[in-house]
């Protein structure tokens, strides 16, 4: 389980934000972040920079990237699993990356949000 209460699939945090729907259209993240242990210096540059700052207590900083995509798809599980393989095989380079996929909604509950 990752620290926003994704849970882990595959290697990936899949993560349960939005109640499961019927066909349409879904809102998507995938964070696309370095695999612990890999050398991150964007990570260490920010981190260096801290103390110019004067902030303090801040360590471990991991410097990744978000795609934001939307998937129409016939329910919420065949939007997830074309996610998945995007973010498997196309977004994310699996020797050197972790990734977490995340539902944002489906697009007409966040346009009602609006």
């Amino acid at each position: 389980m990752t620290a926003d209460g994704a849970t882990l699939s595959g290697g990936a945090a899949v993560s349960s934000g939005a109640a499961a729907t019927n066909g349409g259209a879904f809102r998507f993240a995938v964070n696309v972040t370095p695999k612990p242990g890999i050398l991150d210096p964007q990570g260490r540059a920010v981190e260096a920079s801290l103390g110019h700052l004067d902030v303090h207590g801040v360590t471990d900083v991991r410097v990744g990237r978000r795609v934001e995509l939307t998937v129409t798809a016939g329910s919420e599980a065949e939007a997830r699993a074309t996610v998945d393989r995007l973010a498997s095989e196309l977004l994310a380079n699996p020797l050197i990356e972790a990734y977490a996929v995340e539902l944002l909604g489906a697009v007409a509950q966040l346009e009602a949000a609006r």
